[in-house]
């Protein structure tokens, strides 16, 4: 290792004047103030690696404080409309968390003595389900008939007579040609059924859940085994909510380890020093134990999208520690001392890394501006994690790099550098660059308007989660889970039973089930429509409404006292039966397509239902439904804010209103690329896409930061013409640039193994806009600058050859 400074270099000893500093002038980043607290750090280094240990232990203890939100409502704010809708849907009528026991032989019907066993077997134990209030089977089915002038009621398979062929063929021909029954309980072949248990938790602990599902698998696992060759699945909300905390869960134990494995091999393969890998992996990991432990002070719940935080903070970690120490490698090469090289690192490096750090922070915070809560939560917590990178990579970095062994080998053969063969090509060929990149981003641009908004909250997880295969499982063989609600008011006090009230509201689902993609209508009519007909001694010309209200009234009433205990009507009608639930459930549409039905049904309510023109549709598909849209528009505000911001941010570090302006191209053009990329490969994005643009905003502006200090930094203080100066900042920053564009492509590319799709789509699009600006930043913005920013004394343009070939060295 070299022991000679910079003192052996006196072309490039540091400038003293006022144009020193990273970008020209003094003040805070000066390189006089630089030099001076590089110079600090390393004579109290020891003091400093303690007490950054020791800082960080105690804000990280915070960490045992974190939790895992386990209800999928925690997506939405407490203003969000269709959350308010929903939840005054549920005060009215029962709560709406659910288990869902789907059954189906591996051959046959469901209509056999062992599989009817098996469902009244399931159907008792299921009341064992902790915070039960409800269960709905084929064998509970309050079937209603008539026994000579009396209204009989009794479960639809009794568990007290044999199953005989014969009561098993009645049995089957009841429910095959029940509506309240088919496409819903049973499959209309027969070999699919589901048993619904309705759920009210106290909601008094994050335990209850958990308990829950425990249970509910338990049961699984025995039905399984007592039926060898029975398949069932568990879904429901209740297994939904579950769902995202079990995949925060898979996330943290997957993403993180693997996160760290392919930054430290790329940490190898980049800087070529076991101790930068081992100083920058520990300024990552500190960084993001701090985030995380501030997480828990502040008492936020972990979700998916706030789970991937550690990974997206390791990744940008990285990059204020390459900067520094590709830096400090590069002076050590050329013969500078370890100190030396080290200050030299910071004087160069802790405007741009402040500044990166600055716009990446603005990004972040920028998602607040999301309706998703989540998103709110992945905003603050990275916001927070790149803080404590900027302040562990300048504090305790320099610190521990003036203490590790650091071995590097001065002088050598030089080897052909790739970054100048890249800026004399890019000098060479600007025009052409210029109008090939411009044709390129316009066409992609063009093909934005065709991706397609799409959030199915079943698609949200992998296959792995075992939620989204039992879902799957109950989608394609007995009906949908995606489900309209609407709450009909009839006006007064039981005038639900107005005979022109329950014609509208047949009227309604006879017009729904019409309707593409409704598999199934729940609707109180069918219920009247039958008990006329058991009020007439079942003769099939009375299955129509009642004509009178009173007498749908005692209709009514009569099948209501012969309901057993926990299967009542309340689930269809409010207390005073002034309104009633309809519910249709839908195919695994998009949905695009349920808002467009969602939107057919209220105008049909619009313009057939007096009595409540207003209703709307409702439920947890609808509230999914609307979150990308909700979020876009909070998020192109908050895009703008971040925007401005940065902005601000540029021109004020570059001094230059030209410069900062030349910068908005190459970092708001990614983000279109990545999106026009997107639209040509998959064609479909949910709220993942909603957050991209800002997030990556923060992020791609790094690498414009970077160039533009370098670019400035041959224009001020060696007085280089735009052409050598490109030249400069390619070599100088270029190699730190591919490198830590790299590692963020492979971090971000870590989520793609997310087993929730949002952080999926989220890395993935992220990625490419990250991909998409180093090119831009290589082959767009250096013909840019020549184009744009050319001196007004000309004969500066040509510089002594001498002068480039040291500016090339720095």
């Amino acid at each position: 290792m070299s022991d000679h400074g910079n003192r052996d270099r006196p072309d490039e000893s540091l400038p003293t004047g006022p144009q020193s500093g990273t970008f020209g002038g003094g003040g805070l980043f000066g390189n006089a103030a630089m030099v001076a607290y590089a110079r600090w750090v390393i004579r109290w280094r020891w003091a400093i690696i303690v007490a950054t240990v020791l800082v960080v232990a105690a804000v990280a203890s915070g960490g045992r404080f974190l939790s895992f939100s386990n209800d999928y409502r925690v997506f939405f704010s407490e203003q969000n409309p269709q959350l308010q809708a929903y939840e005054a849907l549920q005060d009215v009528y029962v709560k709406d968390d659910s288990l869902l026991f789907v059954l189906k032989p591996a051959e046959g019907e469901m209509f056999t003595p062992e599989m009817l066993g098996a469902i009244i077997d399931l159907t008792e134990a299921s009341w064992q389900v902790p915070y039960a209030t409800r269960v709905d089977s084929l064998s509970n089915f309050q079937h209603s008939f008539a026994d000579g002038d009396d209204l009989t009621v009794r479960d639809l398979v009794p568990g007290d007579r044999p199953l005989t062929p014969e009561l098993i063929a009645d049995i089957r021909a009841v429910a095959l040609a029940e509506p309240l029954l088919v496409n819903r309980v049973i499959s209309p072949n027969a070999t699919t059924t589901a048993i619904s248990v309705t759920l009210t938790f106290p909601q008094q602990s994050a335990e209850e859940l958990p308990r829950v599902i425990a249970f509910a698998r338990e049961l699984v696992a025995r039905t399984s085994a007592t039926h060898p060759g029975l398949r069932v699945a568990l879904t429901g909300v209740a297994p939904l909510s579950n769902a995202f905390a079990e995949a925060s869960v898979a996330d943290i134990k997957n993403l993180v380890p693997l996160m760290y494995g392919v930054l430290i091999l790329g940490l190898i393969g980049f800087l070529r020093s076991i101790t930068g890998t081992v100083a920058t992996v520990m300024v990552i990991g500190m960084s993001a134990a701090t985030a995380m432990g501030l997480a828990g002070w502040f008492g936020i719940a972990l979700t998916p999208p706030s789970v991937s935080a550690p990974t997206i903070i390791l990744t940008i970690a990285v990059a204020d520690s390459i900067h520094i120490l590709v830096t400090m490698f590069k002076e050590m090469r050329a013969g500078a001392s370890r100190n030396d090289a080290l200050i030299e690192a910071m004087r160069i490096n802790m405007h741009p890394v402040f500044l990166t750090s600055l716009t990446t922070v603005i990004g972040f915070l920028s998602l607040n501006f999301s309706d998703a809560p989540p998103f709110r939560d992945l905003g603050n917590i990275t916001a927070m994690g790149v803080v404590a990178a900027w302040i562990v990579s300048v504090v305790f970095l320099p610190a521990v790099m003036a203490v590790l062994p650091v071995r590097v080998k001065a002088g050598g053969a030089r080897r052909r550098d790739p970054m100048g063969w890249l800026a004399e090509l890019v000098i060479a060929r600007r025009k052409p660059l210029l109008w090939a990149m411009t044709g390129t981003v316009v066409v992609l641009a063009a093909m934005v308007p065709r991706i397609e908004l799409n959030d199915q909250f079943v698609n949200y997880f992998d296959s792995r989660i075992p939620f989204r295969a039992d879902t799957d499982f109950a989608m394609a063989n007995l009906s949908g889970v995606y489900q309209l609600n609407f709450s009909l008011g009839a006006g007064d006090s039981g005038a639900i039973n107005d005979p022109d009230f329950l014609a509208r509201v047949d009227a309604f689902g006879t017009w729904l089930r019409e309707q593409p993609g409704v598999v199934h209508v729940l609707t109180l009519t069918d219920v009247m429509r039958r008990l006329n007909r058991n009020m007439h001694g079942d003769d099939g010309a009375w299955y129509r409404l009642p004509e009178a209200r009173d007498l749908a009234a005692q209709y009514l009433l009569l099948f209501e006292m012969s309901l057993p205990y926990g299967l009542d009507l309340n689930n269809q009608i409010n207390v005073d039966k002034s309104a009633l639930r309809v519910v249709a459930t839908l195919e695994n549409i998009t949905t695009r397509d349920g808002r467009a039905l969602k939107d057919r049904a209220e105008d049909w309510i619009a313009g057939n239902l007096p009595t409540d023109p207003d209703a709307q549709a409702t439920g947890g598909y609808v509230m999914f439904s609307y979150i990308s849209e909700r979020n876009i528009k909070g998020m192109l505000i908050g895009t703008m804010v971040a925007l401005l911001l940065i902005s601000l941010s540029l021109t004020a570090a570059l001094r230059n209103l030209k410069l900062g302006l030349i910068s908005l191209v190459p970092n708001l053009i990614p983000a279109v690329v990545s999106f026009g990329i997107w639209s040509i490969f998959v064609g479909e994005v949910g709220v993942a896409s909603s957050v991209v643009a800002a997030t990556s905003l923060g992020i791609i502006v790094d690498d414009t930061v970077h160039f533009l200090s370098k670019y400035l930094r041959a224009r001020r203080e060696r007085g280089l013409a735009p052409a050598d100066a490109v030249r400069y900042a390619f070599s100088t920053v270029g190699a730190a640039l591919f490198v830590t564009s790299v590692v963020l492509v492979a971090g971000f590319s870590v989520l793609t193994f997310s087993l929730f799709e949002l952080n999926e789509s989220l890395g993935l699009l992220t990625a490419i806009a990250i991909a998409a600006a180093l090119v831009l930043d290589f082959l767009l913005l250096p013909p840019l600058l020549m184009t744009l920013d050319k001196k007004k004394d000309e004969e500066t343009d040509h510089v002594d050859q001498t002068d480039v070939a040291t500016a090339s060295a720095q």
